[in-house]
């Protein structure tokens, strides 16, 4: 027999619609007005593994901050188109483009890699003519944010996600001061096992009340860049909701991967990188490179669609991060649209990077399954190696 709805349950759906709307409606003007992703939040380790670029490559991708595109530059493909709904991810791309040009690699170094440099107005000036309009636009409003005396002192407090990161740590440590100590002893860690037997003591100090509270407040969830669908898909798929997801995944990365090598939580940490603990894209081996093959990267301020209807052509590699996910929720006549474009772009072998924060495919619409051959064999194991540990799942396709 089924349960005939009481008003309360009608008060109660209507409740959970206005929220769901609510959110939405911050999330988009969030993501609308505001830089979000200062640094990759993926690991390119593992793309470059999948993708085998090589001279013939045509990517498309994701702009997000720009870091991987650079990253896959090393492996010399003949063209990378980044995309991006939100310019001011685009022109983060182009500064770090304008200062590749410039040559100077300590510059570039100090921008990038320590977050901030004390003559940053100089140098901007003498760069900014090679600059795209937007991007100067939107750089000669928010130049501060690499100001070193500034409140955040780093560039990496800036943007959304770096004002998440800001606010969670200072919070965090000025609540418990030996909380900063031990995850700096972590990041210095030699082995697994010293890795393993602090973050045994690090641990119990980082959860309680006032972090488990954080966690489950939205803005903190937008702010990092994580849409409303997507918290959803991990409290509908993984064991114990969010709050279990973020501690095992928090637990995995910092026992199981080696510390020395994890810029991706450093720099969240510290505010800063190290020479020794950075992106490819800057380390000084890889300066000269860079810059030779730097105009083979195009940004472009659409949607992925958009593009594919504006650029046909055909490309070797998409890599779509994990926008999907929000399109499966909201959009599914788009997200069908951008499947179909992708294909009509494609060939036989070509190769599709996606992640999720879902444990399986089920965003995938059913009849673009058909299309693709999936490699979880591969994908799966290599997942667990992911120095940011923070998705659910890997995947990786070639078209048929």
């Amino acid at each position: 027999m089924t349960a005939k709805p009481t008003p309360d349950s009608g008060k109660g759906d209507l409740a959970r619609k206005f929220l769901k709307a609510t959110s939405d409606l911050v999330f988009h003007h969030v993501h609308g007005s505001q830089l979000i992703y200062n640094t990759c939040w993926e690991d390119p380790r593992l793309d470059r593994q999948l993708m085998q670029l090589d001279a013939s490559s045509k990517v498309v991708m994701i702009t997000s901050a720009g870091c991987n595109a650079l990253d896959y530059l090393l492996d010399g493909p003949a063209e990378i188109h980044t995309v991006d709904v939100n310019f001011r991810q685009n022109a983060l791309l182009e500064l770090k483009l304008a200062l590749l040009r410039r040559g100077k690699f300590m510059d570039f170094f100090e921008f990038f890699g320590i977050g901030s440099h004390s003559d940053n107005a100089a140098i901007y000036k003498s760069l900014k003519k090679d600059l795209p309009e937007f991007a100067r636009k939107f750089w000669d409003g928010h130049l501060h944010f690499f100001n070193p005396g500034g409140i955040k002192k780093s560039f990496y407090y800036h943007g959304t996600s770096g004002a998440a990161a800001w606010l969670l740590g200072g919070v965090l440590f000025k609540a418990k001061p030996n909380i900063k100590n031990f995850a700096m002893c972590l990041l210095d860690a030699k082995t697994r096992e010293e890795q393993k037997e602090i973050y045994a003591l690090l641990e119990p100090k980082i959860w309680g009340n006032l972090s488990n509270w954080l966690i489950r407040q939205r803005m903190v969830m937008t702010l990092l860049g994580v849409p409303g669908p997507q918290i959803k898909l991990i409290e509908d798929s993984y064991p114990g909701g969010l709050e279990s997801y973020i501690k095992d995944k928090l637990r995995h990365v910092m026992t199981e991967l080696p510390a020395t090598d994890n810029y991706f939580w450093r720099v969240y940490i510290t505010g800063s990188y190290t020479m020794d603990c950075c992106p490819n894209y800057l380390r000084r081996s890889h300066f000269a490179t860079l810059q030779e093959r730097s105009g083979r990267i195009q940004t472009h301020t659409s949607t992925l669609s958009q593009f594919l209807q504006q650029h046909p052509g055909t490309y070797s590699h998409y890599v779509l991060l994990d926008h999907q996910d929000w399109l499966a929720w909201h959009d599914a006549a788009a997200l069908l649209e951008e499947w179909e474009l992708i294909l009509a772009n494609s060939r036989p072998g070509t190769k599709i990077l996606m992640r999720s924060a879902g444990l399986d495919l089920s965003f995938v619409p059913p009849t673009v399954l058909k299309r693709l051959r999936f490699f979880p064999k591969i994908t799966e194991p290599m997942h667990l190696t992911d120095r940011v540990g923070t998705y659910g799942s890997l995947h990786f396709a070639e078209v048929l």
